[in-house]
């Protein structure tokens, strides 16, 4: 009995920071799998698969190490006009790390965890949107959005 506790105390836990920058490696993964980000030009992309929701891929800026991005279907919240369910993320190139820094679903992160939050709420708070953020590009993958279905928007007609 007492090997085996010796050989679990052997085992790292994962703390809470540690499961966060394996949702964000993941997320990298899923992402960079789904629509290569980091190969498209700053503009804006929808994947379409004749579902009725398409998809919607703002680059907003790409630099050396970062592509900066919004992932949202191309409805709008009736009460704000914002898209929603929508995700910005940052994708790091060179860590291969995809952050969602902010998810609009009806409500923006101070209104949630206030201006001062402790960083335990912080940190809680950003794995509910990373997570949210995996599954949402496991369940776009699922449906058949991919690289393949991505088209650039040229006109304003593209986007309706």
């Amino acid at each position: 009995m007492s090997q085996a506790l010796a050989r679990n105390a052997r085992i790292p836990r994962l703390g809470r920071f540690g499961w966060l920058m394996a949702l964000y490696a993941e997320n990298h993964a899923r992402l960079t799998r789904l629509f290569a980000p980091e190969h498209l030009a700053v503009g804006t992309y929808v994947s379409r698969i004749g579902d009725g929701l398409d998809v919607r891929l703002d680059v907003i800026e790409t630099h050396r190490y970062t592509v900066e991005l919004r992932l949202t279907y191309d409805i709008c919240d009736p009460l704000t006009g914002e898209p929603d369910p929508s995700a910005f993320v940052r994708l790091y190139r060179d860590a291969h790390q995809a952050e969602a820094t902010h998810c609009y679903v009806g409500r923006r992160w101070q209104d949630v965890i206030g201006l001062y939050p402790p960083p335990a709420e912080v940190i809680s708070h950003r794995m509910r949107m990373n997570t949210f953020l995996g599954k949402w590009l496991e369940y776009l993958g699922e449906q058949g959005h991919g690289v393949a279905t991505l088209r650039p928007v040229t006109t304003a007609r593209d986007v309706a």
